[in-house]
């Protein structure tokens, strides 16, 4: 039976899973670690296909390089699988050779980066040790590449979203642009190969599991790459397909906490209902909650208030700006008062709610990004994060910043907190760094802020720990920085 290896490597937190931000986790204010459902997904569809498979993130386990290498050696993977980020690319192929030049299995890397990628961006990487790269939805590719690499079966040019190693040692793209069967068809991931008890709800440290809703979006943000990977017609699971994957995480696994993962949740206000009365129907109403992302537009204080009785603890908004100019700039298909409609109506519904906002737009200059401050003081979001524009490859963000003259460096190893700009074509990068210190700082030792949450907290001691290991890390961060 062929072997397959599927792991995050060793070293600091990223969010590997996610195409859309591939988060800094350690460096982020109050991130915690999400499930690591690519892996699971391939994983599923390996096993369903006879391989054995073994997964590993050994990111969140704390593992070191010695593990890692310990598992090549006992469990001898004739291939092996690492999802990669934007930020870690350089230090993943570096791994990646090492492993491939002692233990030599095909190697394939998964990640956003190489959806559909520019020759030039390619250029700048060692690529001589990888065979294939998923660019798209992995579970539309991994069964297809293991069955050609592994045992000579099927026509690789039929699946969907990679580039392959040629004889020649060039690469070779498949169609782009193009998704596979209905997301109903897919297998849960599977939870029994991955530590459940590594991706926890933030604030109570209880297991969470993350489940995919839907793919796709249909927003045209300049910044974002979803509908480029995942296409902007969004395509939905079924809620009873989603029941159906909540029931099992509780009853098999014991989790009771889930992000539905999806680029906005609420797009569909009938879907949401209807997923909704099915789990206020079900005999998990009562006994699981949930977070989830969503748009300030299309949406409905109703279906606020339905999820909240569903089971909701939280709803994060992408807010991005508190400038009206910006948000058109951006293309965020949205207003500043759509903005604090949405907070207005969580505040109403009691529901809490995080706030996510992008500063260092090109346009941006320093009331542009006081704007934005001003927005959150008054939405008074629960919790809030403030990154930097980082402009992907492939991207309309990333042309503009090229024509502007404002990439400093290649945005190949940079991040949301460590971006590859100069700057606005206002503000330096150290100005817009200082003002998102200022933000922070001002949001969150707020005396306000500080007695709501301890108000919230004060019979929980375990949320209030956690608490207070967030602020001690966000201030610890922004000051390190």
């Amino acid at each position: 039976m062929k072997r397959v290896l599927l792991f995050y490597p060793p070293g600091l937190l990223f969010q590997r899973g996610e195409d859309r931000c591939q988060q800094n986790v350690d460096e982020g204010s109050a991130q915690a670690m999400r499930a690591c459902n690519d892996l699971g997904y391939a994983a599923a569809i390996l096993l369903k296909k006879g391989y054995e498979v073994k997964l590993r993130d050994y990111q969140t386990q704390g593992d070191t390089m010695e593990d890692l290498h310990r598992d090549f050696q006992e469990f001898k993977p004739d291939l092996i699988m690492m999802s990669i980020t934007n930020t870690t690319i350089f230090d993943d192929i570096k791994l990646i050779n090492d492993l491939k030049d002692k233990y030599d299995p095909v190697v394939v890397l998964k990640g956003a980066l190489f959806y559909d990628p520019e020759q030039a961006m390619l250029d700048m990487l060692d690529l001589s040790h990888i065979d294939y790269m998923i660019g798209g939805e992995v579970d539309y590719a991994i069964g297809g590449i293991a069955d050609y690499a592994l045992k000579g079966e099927g026509n690789i040019d039929d699946v969907l979203s990679i580039l392959y190693r040629k004889e020649d040692g060039s690469f070779t793209r498949t169609k782009f642009h193009v998704w596979g069967e209905p997301l109903d068809d897919m297998p849960f991931p599977a939870r029994h190969l991955m530590n459940n008890a590594l991706y926890t709800r933030p604030d109570t440290d209880e297991p969470m599991a993350t489940i995919q809703t839907a793919r796709g979006c249909p927003s045209n943000c300049v910044f974002c790459l979803t509908p480029g990977i995942s296409g902007k017609c969004v395509r939905f699971r079924s809620p009873q397909n989603v029941l159906a994957e909540m029931t099992e995480c509780y009853e098999v696994h014991g989790i009771r906490n889930f992000f539905f993962k999806a680029d906005t949740f609420t797009i569909n206000a009938e879907w949401v209902k209807e997923m909704c009365t099915l789990i206020i129907q079900s005999p998990l109403h009562g006994k699981i909650e949930f977070t989830a992302n969503s748009r300030v537009r299309p949406l409905k204080k109703e279906t606020l208030e339905l999820m909240k009785e569903a089971g909701c603890f939280l709803v994060a908004f992408g807010f991005e700006s508190g400038s009206d100019e910006i948000l058109k700039l951006i293309k965020k298909g949205a207003t500043v008062e759509e903005n604090y409609q949405a907070a207005r109506w969580c505040h109403e519904i009691g529901l809490k709610f995080w706030g996510f906002f992008v500063i260092g737009f090109p346009w941006e200059d320093r009331s542009h990004i006081l704007e934005t401050k001003k927005l959150i003081m008054k939405a008074d979001p629960d919790f809030i994060e403030v990154t930097v524009a980082l402009p992907f490859y492939g991207t309309p963000l990333y042309e503009t910043c090229k024509e502007n003259d404002l990439l400093a460096e290649s945005p190949l190893g940079s991040d949301f907190f460590h971006s590859s700009m100069k700057g606005t074509m206002h503000l330096s990068m150290e100005e817009v760094m200082k003002l998102r210190k200022n933000i922070l700082l001002s949001f969150y030792l707020r005396p306000k802020f500080i007695f709501k949450k301890i108000g919230q907290c004060i019979t929980k001691p375990k949320i209030f720990f956690n608490y207070v290991k967030y602020g001690l890390k966000l201030v610890i961060n922004l000051f390190k920085n």
